[in-house]
């Protein structure tokens, strides 16, 4: 991977972390805040039948975490052509 110029690099790496904080911190508040914190006020709600923080518990964050593996992946290769570091060909 080489960049253009160093300012295009630090750029790069910028929006890089600062999207893989955004969905750590997705991840984080749907795993922990809706599977542990907040489980008591989510089971007064139902979904397919389960108590919602129930389903997050056990069911939901996995879901989000899948999701956001392709969000990551969408978001790097537009990040990617933007500083034209991709690997298309």
């Amino acid at each position: 991977m080489s960049f253009e110029s160093d300012s295009h690099a630090k750029e790069y790496w910028k929006e890089n972390i600062r999207l893989v904080l955004t969905l750590l911190a997705v991840w984080f508040v749907v795993s922990y805040g809706f599977g542990i914190l907040l489980v008591d006020w989510l089971n007064n709600i139902k979904f397919f039948g389960f108590k919602l923080g129930f389903w997050f518990a056990q069911q939901g964050s996995i879901y989000v975490f899948v999701a956001l593996i392709f969000v990551y992946v969408a978001k790097m290769n537009k990040i990617d052509r933007k500083y034209n570091v991709h690997d298309d060909e």
